[in-house]
């Protein structure tokens, strides 16, 4: 696991459009976020809202990392609009590296059940429980990492729906 403190290697990342990631990023902070599969109605209704409110993330000073555990053609299907960098990692390397887990309380409590049914009504039913590949029992987690590397703040969810919210994400830049 990833602690508060801790000092990250630096990661050289490739996006969905193929592009070259650098973690850190040496004139932003990142918020790296571990999401679960593509069609995740979760993550989906989540990162609808990080979206929203990019323009204070950004004026904050923060680039947004986003991984999913899907491929880069699955995760074409519905990240492709994304306005951030969207890193698929089909074998959960990142994940692992980070200690980001899978449990069944990713999907057993009631608040994630409300989250999943407002985001399959967002989508338009367009979501999905994950492939063969996918898993929907991920737990997504949230980093801050600090322009030297440094992880300033550190986030690991419960369940499906626990994830900093912009708000949040924005008191922990101040």
């Amino acid at each position: 696991m990833i602690s508060v403190g801790d000092k990250l290697t630096p990661l050289s990342l490739t996006n969905l459009d193929g592009e070259t990631v650098q973690v850190p990023d040496p004139t932003r902070r990142v918020h790296l976020q571990f999401r679960r599969h593509a069609g995740c109605p979760i993550c989906n209704t989540h990162l609808r809202s990080v979206t929203q409110r990019l323009d204070e993330i950004t004026a904050a000073g923060v680039r947004e990392v986003v991984f999913f555990h899907s491929t880069a053609e699955l995760l074409r299907e519905y990240q492709e609009e994304l306005p951030y960098d969207v890193i698929p990692d089909p074998d959960r390397e990142f994940y692992r590296q980070f200690g980001v887990e899978k449990s069944w309380k990713a999907i057993a409590t009631p608040k994630v059940l409300a989250s999943v049914v407002k985001g399959f009504a967002q989508q338009s039913g367009k979501g999905t429980i994950g492939t063969a590949t996918e898993s929907h029992l991920g737990l997504p987690a949230d980093f801050l990492i600090d322009t030297d590397g440094t992880v300033l703040a550190a986030k690991y969810g419960e369940h499906g729906a626990d994830q900093w919210s912009v708000d949040e994400l924005l008191a922990l830049t101040g």
